[in-house]
């Protein structure tokens, strides 16, 4: 492979109109490496990526070479793929109504040479010799719809590898894993060595510390536009020492009070909650009190969210507060929201906010129909709502007109955070709420839910995070595999993690080669064709 850098990057900056995004930026990555890329949101990050794929253009200066060979600046696409650099974003950009054959070879079909047309068999192929080089038991005319998040996320690493040779190439993941279970990222991690041990190279764009840390051999840290650290080696370092790095300073804890509610109000009891994957699930959330949930996927803990905010009808169950009782088998979010429950979602973008709109307007859309008429919406209120929000939250924005597509995911967070506490309810239930934003806005979302949990508000975090779970949370409900739930009250995340898998959790790095011969197990995703 030479002594050549598979990717080096140097003096790359970027203006938007008189504010610098990125100054003199630089990224070196080896042949044979996983190379982490991390920092807060609004560091740069997605502006140093698009640059290195050719969507924005740099500021004068700089240079960007493959494994030694120059690229044009503005970097051309088709250039780019040529040298062997390839990008799977974090929506991992499949389409449902496709085969996995056809998914791979979007972008570069294989045709005839006497009619033009696609050759599906030779495409067939093509993608089986890729899918078979990695070691991924899914059959080529599969369908994508039918696959899981890790199989899809597979079927998505194999179309940016299709062109490549092996010990070729610079894959970049922006946020790739983000959508994946914890309990399928070995699996998935465990492909990507199987990748970097051909000479490949990936660049990991990600929030997850703690994936940095376990599973990239170097980590490079921006902030405020410039490298912060360069080149460091994970193993050297901890989680806090990389919040320090992004940060420019320590990450403060998240303050966390033992107290005890058993003398505290009820403010919310389900019972009798019965899903596809639920039977009878009963829980009670009490004033002031943030309480924990988890599970495997499977257990049907990530559909309570919804289903207890009247978002997807449930077989059986009702919800009961201080208000009125609902019957979640007939209920929709309007009967919810009258009975003092209101729903962070965990999609923001599609089911969260609005991104055309300003905070302003994004927090005050569930108040206008009691705080307006049909001819007429006063502006104080919403100006005054927003202000508070702004400050109590910590949104790091211009003013309340700013809209939501301008701000970083972590400001998005805290305004549809601010928009649901805003109906004043009496319970909030998060689904997420830390999902895809940086350490230091994880932090303050955390604290504000102890906040609103201070100021009376029942809350039920649902999360499949351990950390986010231990610090803010009074005591935390696992569903077991047999839909058992079970309480804890502990510190360590190592607890969540062993009640939560039934064994002590995951240690060391991802192995690297699978458990089975896949190359024998041809029925692995063919299932429901």
């Amino acid at each position: 492979m030479g002594t050549e850098l598979r990717l080096e990057a140097r003096g790359l900056s970027k203006t938007y109109g008189g504010s610098r995004a990125l100054q003199d930026a630089a990224l070196a990555v080896a042949p044979g490496e996983i190379h982490a890329l991390v920092g807060q949101n609004g560091c740069g990050k997605s502006t140093l990526v698009k640059i290195l794929t050719g969507y924005h253009a740099p500021d004068p200066g700089g240079s960007i070479s493959v494994d030694g060979t120059g690229l044009s600046l503005p970097v051309r696409w088709s250039e780019a793929t040529a040298a062997g650099v390839s990008v799977v974003h974090q929506d991992l950009g499949l389409l449902d109504h496709l085969t996995v054959a056809e998914n791979i070879g979007v972008g570069g079909y294989a045709h005839s040479k006497t009619t033009g047309k696609i050759n599906w068999r030779a495409q067939n192929d093509i993608a089986r010799r890729v899918l078979d080089r990695l070691r991924v038991p899914i059959a080529p005319t599969a369908p994508v719809a039918s696959l899981s998040p890790t199989r899809r996320a597979e079927v998505a690493i194999a179309r940016a590898l299709r062109d490549l040779e092996p010990g070729r190439g610079l894959v970049i993941l922006d946020e790739a894993t983000r959508a994946l279970p914890r309990e399928e990222l070995d699996r998935f991690h465990g492909l990507l060595q199987r990748v970097v041990a051909e000479g490949t190279s990936i660049l990991m764009v990600s929030h997850n510390l703690e994936e940095v840390l376990r599973f990239a051999d170097r980590v490079t840290v921006l902030r405020d536009g410039k490298v912060a650290a360069g080149a460091l080696a994970t193993k050297d370092l901890s989680e806090h020492d990389l919040a320090r790095h992004m940060l420019g300073r320590s990450v403060d804890a998240v303050a966390r009070e033992e107290r005890d509610f058993t003398d505290a109000p009820v403010v919310a009891t389900v019972s009798g909650l019965t899903a596809r994957d639920l039977k009878d699930l009963a829980l009670e959330i009490r004033r002031g009190e943030v309480v924990g949930l988890t599970g495997l996927p499977g257990t049907g803990f990530e559909s309570i969210p919804r289903l207890i905010a009247g978002v997807e009808r449930a077989r059986a169950g009702t919800l009961t507060t201080g208000r009125r009782t609902v019957d979640l088998s007939r209920a929709d979010v309007s009967d919810c929201l009258k009975a003092g429950l209101a729903l962070v979602p965990e999609k923001r973008i599609v089911e969260g906010v609005a991104l055309e709109l300003s905070i302003r307007d994004n927090i005050a859309i569930p108040n206008v129909r009691h705080r307006g008429s049909p001819w007429f919406v006063g502006r104080r209120w919403q100006d005054s709502t927003a202000a508070e929000a702004i400050t109590r939250l910590g949104i790091r924005t211009r003013s309340s007109r700013t809209l939501i597509r301008e701000l970083s995911g972590g400001n998005q967070q805290k305004v549809l955070l601010a928009k649901w506490l805003s109906v004043a309810p009496d319970v909030v239930v998060l689904h997420e709420p830390t999902q895809a934003v940086d350490v230091g806005a994880r932090a303050d979302i955390l604290r504000s839910i102890r906040e609103a949990a201070a100021r009376g508000l029942g809350v039920l975090l649902v999360s499949i995070a351990p950390n986010d779970l231990v610090d803010a949370c009074d005591r935390i409900l696992v569903v077991g595999r047999d839909g058992r739930v079970q309480t804890l009250r502990t510190h360590e995340p190592d607890d969540v993690l062993e009640a939560v898998y039934d064994e002590p959790a995951p240690t060391g790095p991802a192995p690297t080669e699978p458990t089975t011969d896949v190359r024998d197990d041809r029925s692995i995703g063919t299932e429901g064709r």
